[in-house]
């Protein structure tokens, strides 16, 4: 039994024959006799040869490979759409390479220079919040490697998107808090340079708008994680008027938010009420459990890689960019009062 990585050249020389010959019997040339043909495939059977996926990239130009950059891969949402990546991948013959950004631009800008060297067919990409400039995307469509955008995306760059219904989402949330009584209700956002962010925004603004319930501006504030929940969120119930009601851009916020407030003594949700995005096992386990926007992650990365894979069969980068839409859903736990 041999260790190592085996190659044609050993089974060759075990045989006593050249490579061209292993090579050429594995792919069951008619010009090898059985008699070779059989002794190559049992020694290649029992030393568990396998092809060199590299050379054989290199000889097609291509890699079967399609890179994935995520913000970071221990959040329910982004596991969710590796999820439905890997199910299209897998079924359409292409293995996926994921890097996480980690929240960073510069370790985004690495991560695409890996996937350059990697000769990946594809990329799907969900952006860092740091990011604000392009030219590293800009990179791999000018090296014809075509590019999907999911959730976070690029609106500088002409690129076919899959993004969440972001406005109806948190519209939907805000119109459940004002019709269960809510009055002053609190905007916990990301940073607005995210389409995302101006979007659940919008959402927040325009269900206000509808309902004719007065935006106090001191109480949409930029807050879009755990830790800066539990940082902020003190300085809005310590408010001569505090909030009846917190939106949050997202589930770990909305959890911070609910860790803060019980600490204050407060009730959730008859001293106030709390909606997040993003539906996870942190908003199922939460006590009370939080009402929230379901995303359908699996749904989002099936479309994307879909389209990705589509794009790479084409081979042709000169496209009308398409953008799909996702729908979200309101499901309705403790964390909000019953209308």
């Amino acid at each position: 039994m041999r260790s190592g990585q085996v190659t044609i050249k050993d089974i060759a020389k075990e045989l006593g024959i050249s490579a061209s010959t292993v090579s050429r019997a594995l792919k069951d040339h008619p010009d090898i006799s059985s008699k070779t043909k059989i002794a190559v495939n049992e020694l290649a059977k029992k030393w568990h040869y396998k092809p060199n996926a590299v050379a054989l990239s290199l000889r097609h130009s291509k890699t079967n490979v399609i890179g994935v950059i995520i913000p970071e891969i221990v959040h329910h949402f982004f596991s969710s759409v590796i999820s439905g990546i890997e199910e299209i991948a897998h079924k359409a013959g292409y293995n996926v390479m994921i890097f996480q950004s980690n929240e960073s631009y510069q370790r985004e800008m690495d991560n695409v220079q890996a996937l350059l060297s990697s000769r990946v067919d594809g990329v799907l990409v969900s952006m860092s919040k740091e990011t604000k400039d392009y030219s590293h995307f800009r990179e791999l469509r000018d090296n014809g490697i075509p590019i999907v955008f999911f959730d976070r995306v690029c609106n500088d760059l002409s690129s076919d998107n899959v993004i969440v219904d972001d406005f109806a989402g948190a519209f939907a949330a805000v119109e459940h808090l004002i019709e269960s009584g809510c009055k002053r209700i609190a905007h916990l956002s990301a940073p607005q340079h995210m389409l995302l962010a101006q979007n659940r925004q919008k959402g927040y603004r325009q269900a206000m708008l509808k309902h004719k319930v007065a935006i106090d501006e001191s109480l949409v504030i930029k807050c879009d994680s755990f830790d800066e929940a539990i940082i902020k969120t003190p300085d809005l119930l310590n408010m001569p008027e505090p909030p009846d009601a917190i939106f949050a851009v997202n589930e770990m916020t909305a959890a911070g938010a609910l860790s803060v407030i019980k600490k204050f003594g407060l009730k959730v949700p008859d001293d106030i009420s709390i909606v997040g995005f993003t539906d996870g096992i942190v908003s199922r386990v939460s006590d009370p459990s939080l009402t929230t926007l379901e995303q359908h992650g699996l749904e989002v990365g099936l479309k994307a890689a879909e389209l990705l894979v589509d794009r790479i069969t084409e081979g042709n980068m000169d496209y009308e960019p398409i953008t799909k839409v996702v729908k979200t859903n309101l499901i309705v736990r403790e964390s909000t009062r019953r209308i």
